[in-house]
């Protein structure tokens, strides 16, 4: 049996846990909305609140802590930096109508993050607008454009390197000759002043655009890579042509001089010849002219030497002159 006393103990303490309870769900439900009250604005961010869909207040830009109605309003956020912008490579036609490959770049930034907000809602679809925008204002530009104001800058002046690349066929010679009306650098600011006078209504401030890359098409490619080709084919023929002329020209020039180095050693060889032939023939009349027997003598063997010899035959006198030196008496003696 239960006393009075224990009875109102218990209640005391179930109202006691209820209390507890309650103040414990007070306190979550406080710490809930105050969390969902509270955001945070980064030094890069901007923010827009939105309440129902519909933008509330102006657009807070400064970094810290900051509140709305939890629930109900939405934070939307944009980035402050520059960001960047690469267009697809289009092919536009000259006003020689040339067609070439152009490659553009662009750095924007959101400037009005409300009128961003109405009008491109977020960063992909402002790249979309700035891809019909940009891409159109390109080719325009470069539409009425000569490709010579295109390809080169005003103050750029034709090197002598620029022209032998000209001769080799790697760069166009009419391009490099042809005289500057106004510029690349003077057609980018064109593109960047028409272009930034649309972007306000978009909340955009268009900082800076540039020509990444200016090609031909694939077949015009074609056709300058052929005349590299026959052009660097000329030139080796030319070389070819040049050394095979050298070559010649040396060759004769080595024919010449062995021809002359022949020619003064016969020279030489000749008189040494002749000088030799003097000197015997003076040594021989010296010993000739001093001993006349010694000279017959000598004579008839050499006549001997000559004339006697296997398969010859001689009728003559055995008593004749011819062979007074072989008969046994004179060589005795």
């Amino acid at each position: 049996m239960i006393r009075p006393t224990q009875r109102i103990t218990l209640t005391t303490n179930r109202a006691g846990q209820a209390a507890l309870v309650l103040i414990l769900i007070l306190l979550l439900a406080v710490g809930i909305i105050a969390s969902a009250s509270i955001y945070t604005v980064d030094a890069a961010e901007q923010v827009i609140v939105v309440q129902f869909g519909a933008p509330v207040g102006e657009p807070i830009t400064q970094p810290g802590l900051h509140f709305r109605i939890p629930f109900i309003q939405e934070v939307r956020r944009f980035d402050k930096r520059l960001l960047s912008w690469d267009g697809e490579p289009n092919q536009v036609p000259t006003v020689e109508e040339q067609f070439i490959s152009v490659d553009t770049t662009a750095r924007w930034r959101i400037a009005d993050p409300l009128k961003f907000l109405q009008s491109v809602q977020n960063e992909e679809g402002a790249k979309n607008r700035l891809n019909d925008i940009l891409d159109s204002v390109v080719r325009d530009k470069i539409a009425s454009s000569p490709l010579v104001d295109i390809v080169r800058s005003k103050d750029w002046r034709v090197t002598q390197e620029d022209l032998q690349r000209a001769m080799a066929g790697e760069a166009d010679e009419e391009v490099l000759l042809k005289e500057v009306e106004a510029g690349r650098g003077e057609m980018v600011r064109d593109i960047l002043e028409t272009a930034q006078r649309q972007m306000p209504q978009y909340g955009i401030e268009l900082v800076d655009i540039r020509i990444k890359r200016i090609d031909y098409v694939q077949s015009v490619q074609q056709q300058v890579f052929r005349r590299m080709i026959a052009e660097r084919q000329r030139i080796a023929e030319q070389f070819r042509s040049e050394g095979m002329g050298r070559a010649s020209e040396i060759e004769g020039e080595t024919e010449r001089l062995l021809a002359e180095i022949e020619s003064e050693a016969q020279k030489k060889a000749e008189i040494i010849r002749g000088e030799a032939d003097a000197e015997a023939t003076r040594i021989y009349n010296e010993a000739f002219g001093s001993e006349q027997e010694f000279y017959t003598f000598f004579r008839t063997l050499e006549s001997y030497s000559k004339s006697l010899g296997r398969g010859v035959t001689m009728i003559m006198s055995g008593d004749s002159d011819y062979f007074q030196f072989l008969k046994s008496d004179q060589v005795t003696d």
